[in-house]
């Protein structure tokens, strides 16, 4: 009997040793097959992080540069003769230090005096501003020339070296130019370009922490060729084996590619190899004592029984008895128990259920007693309001009619009294009408008339501000209201002319009532595909803890602040009905600023 208990004791510990080790084996690795590919994909992650950053610095790089020429460009346009254009170009090179140099070149026959080519420019030679005449040659065959003749606006020029005539070779003199057309009467008259050396993208590169020590960045053309190394350690790249990562410049068919090395990847992967291989060696080790043990346990099921039916004696429900497929006393009695266990469980989790189901109806129920009696509350809180809000204008009215009345009768009232009273009662009367207009609109009425608005009418940009701005001053007449806009009178968008007045009004109103009203101002500027309005002012702002209720309906600073909380709510909504966005800029930290966001 001892003899066939060994017997099937070895053949247990044997078995099980296989299983747990094969299942530990299969296991160990698939999570290091696994905890490779996530490594790569994490360094990928923090690789397009770094690129990322890296494209904003020579974003801005490039940004001053666009910037510089843009500005200058206009000084052109009005000053197109040659002394003016040699110190131009000399101005642009001096006030951009990360401009490698600027040529102005005129159109061919601009200036018969001077020739058929005629074209100047400024370059650092040291610390030293260089300024000259180019020799006579066609410019109008470069691409830094066509392309914003073709197009009529400023661009990037594809890579180019001086030096070389376009082959790349290095950062030092490679250039990106950038051009910009001068026009005169609607014509095309020259070019301002102004080139930024690699040398300068290089240093903003540099700027940037590298993700790996041999990772290196370039600089990619649009058919995918490196063009340009930007480190000096630039050795190569193994496309089958090291991660590359690259993202587009802006405004050019250019990328910027970030190379990182696999083996700098995988280093500490590498050496973990060694450490987990030991690590096998005692789990399998570990496995083998654990079977031992869990088998001679195993054979001994009696102690379990005894110990769960303690555990059931406690009222501990949940502790599970398994089965056994024994056909002997000792099974059937574990299956006897088991199926007790079973059925004691599911007594109790349904008298569980029950108790849950119960105490989730008290709250559903509590919590609806809790909102109805809240929405009573807000129901008085905003009746109150509008009474206060219409009684006093209404008041006011009043008051001054009755003064009106009494002086009619007398005949002793001045003309400027006179002015004075029907200049409150006016602005009263317009106050009132503005609160009623609000209410009509937050209605279901209000609601379902902007629905149907219709976006038909040609609106000029700054035309519409004017308007507003005019009605603002008959509410404020003393708050003086800056103007700036970077568009023509003739720049037109297609909208619903109300509603974008409502919403104008609306910003200027509170700009004016909430601000030390001496700073208001009203923008008007584009993108490529919108037209920005921003409204600005200078004061307190918004408390930071009311920022995410600013465009909820009824909801105010406080319950003793005026308004009806209505204001913002009902411009965001106009804003979207007419296809734009309503946003308030939270990084304008002097008073307030709502941007207007309306497509073309």
């Amino acid at each position: 009997m001892r003899k066939i208990s060994r017997s099937l004791t070895a053949k247990l510990i044997l078995g099980v040793t296989l299983v747990a080790t094969t299942i530990y084996v299969v296991t160990a690795v698939t999570l290091f097959l696994q905890s490779r590919r996530m490594i790569r994909q994490e360094a990928n992650e923090h690789a397009h992080s770094v690129l990322n950053t890296a494209l904003q610095q020579v974003g801005n790089y490039m940004r001053v540069v666009e910037t510089a020429t843009n500005a200058n460009a206009w000084v052109a346009e009005e000053h197109f003769h040659p002394d003016s254009l040699v110190g131009l170009t000399k101005r642009i090179v001096y006030l951009n230090r990360n401009s490698h140099g600027c040529t102005i070149a005129a159109k061919p026959d601009a200036f018969p005096d001077k020739g058929r080519f005629f074209s100047v420019y400024t370059i650092y030679q040291g610390d030293s501003l260089v300024t000259q005449r180019e020799p006579e040659y066609d410019y109008t065959v470069e691409d830094w020339y066509k392309a914003p003749v073709a197009s009529g606006k400023g661009c990037w020029s594809r890579l180019y070296s001086k030096d070389t005539k376009g082959v790349i070779d290095d950062n030092n003199r490679t250039l990106a130019i950038y051009s910009k057309p001068v026009f005169q009467a609607g014509n095309v008259v020259g070019v301002v370009s102004t080139g930024l050396s690699f040398q300068s993208l290089a240093k903003a590169i540099h700027e940037v922490k590298y993700p790996y020590p041999n990772a290196s960045f370039v600089i990619l053309g649009s058919d995918g060729q490196y063009l340009l190394p930007l480190d000096s350690a630039y050795q190569g790249v193994n496309i089958n084996n090291d991660e590359v990562c690259s993202l587009p410049i802006p405004d050019t068919d250019w990328s910027l590619a970030l190379i990182c090395p696999t083996d700098d990847i995988l280093m500490n992967y590498h050496r973990m190899v060694l450490y987990v291989v030991i690590f096998d060696i005692l789990a399998i080790v570990l496995i083998v004592l654990l079977c031992r043990w869990g088998v001679h346990k195993a054979l001994w099921p009696i102690w379990n029984l005894v110990g769960m039916s303690k555990q059931i004696a406690k009222g501990r429900y949940d502790e599970i008895i398994p089965q056994t497929k024994r056909d002997d006393a000792l099974g059937k009695m574990q299956n006897s128990f088991a199926i007790m266990q079973q059925s004691i469980r599911r007594n109790i989790d349904s008298i569980h259920a029950t108790t849950d189901e119960i105490t989730r109806h008290n709250k559903e129920v509590a919590y609806a007693t809790q909102m109805a009696q809240e929405a009573q509350e807000r129901k008085m809180l905003f009746i109150q309001n509008v009474m206060h809000q219409i009684r006093t204008p209404l008041n006011i009215i009043q008051g001054f009619a009755q003064v009106l009345r009494d002086e009619l009768r007398g005949g002793g009232l001045a003309h400027e009294e006179f002015a004075n009273i029907a200049t409150m009662m006016k602005h009263n009367s317009q106050h009132l009408s503005r609160m009623v207009l609000m209410l009509y609109d937050s209605s279901e009425a209000g609601l379902t008339e902007e629905f149907r608005i219709e976006r038909k009418d040609q609106v000029s940009c700054n035309d519409v501000v004017r308007e507003c701005i005019g009605y603002s001053k008959e509410h404020f007449p003393d708050i003086p209201i800056e103007f700036r806009t970077e568009l023509f009178d003739n720049i037109m968008i297609l909208t619903n002319h109300l509603y974008l007045m409502r919403t104008l009004r609306e910003l200027l109103y509170n700009a004016a009532k909430y601000s030390d009203g001496q700073h208001i101002k009203i923008i008007v500027s584009q993108t490529a595909t919108s037209v920005l309005f921003t409204v600005e002012d200078v004061g307190k702002g918004l408390p930071q803890g009311q920022l995410d209720m600013i465009y909820e309906f009824f909801s105010k600073h406080d319950d003793l602040s005026e308004g009806l909380g209505l204001g913002l709510p009902l411009a965001k909504r106009h804003v979207i009905s007419l296809g734009g966005n309503l946003r308030y800029d939270r990084n304008y930290k002097e008073g307030c600023r709502f941007v207007i966001t309306m497509p073309k």
